[in-house]
């Protein structure tokens, strides 16, 4: 894990690659989970013995619960020294390329696209690639952007 020791270490680091984190499992429980809180049972995430028949073998993550996975993954890359708040301000751009079997492992690289100061903190963009355990193509690549806001006299 890489960690800024202010906010202009960050901002000089723009153009650096960061990562990888650590494994993260995804298995069927947090699938179901996701599942109920979001209302989408399609049966390629829910139903394991049907999906084993489908077109991927075995049930696979919705992509927004792998996209919402995002922070976890990300805080495994890196960390600024005084920010009391970070605050996800949206995505440029989502793709996922590759479906993400239910029981394998993921973890995320990241680029950090930029950064710039805004009132009391600073916006950074970060191309994030979602990897998972023996896959060929990543299963989520996103351009996520972030504002952290730092502590007084940070």
């Amino acid at each position: 894990m890489r960690t800024f020791a202010s906010p202009a270490e960050l901002l000089g680091a723009v153009g650096e690659p960061l990562g990888p984190g650590r494994w993260y499992p995804v298995d069927q429980d947090r699938v179901n989970l996701f599942a109920d809180a979001t209302d989408d049972h399609q049966w390629i995430h829910v139903d394991p013995q049907r999906a084993a028949a489908g077109p991927f073998g075995g049930t696979v993550a919705h992509g927004y619960l792998t996209l919402s996975l995002l922070p976890v993954l990300v805080t495994e890359l890196y960390r600024v020294d005084g920010v009391r708040m970070g605050v996800n301000y949206g995505l440029n751009r989502v793709r996922f390329p590759a479906p993400l079997r239910v029981g394998t492992r993921i973890r995320a690289t990241a680029l950090i696209v930029g950064a710039e100061p805004v009132t009391g903190g600073l916006q950074v963009v970060t191309s994030v690639t979602v990897e998972s355990a023996g896959g060929v193509k990543p299963v989520c690549v996103a351009e996520t952007v972030s504002r952290l806001y730092f502590e007084e006299g940070k």
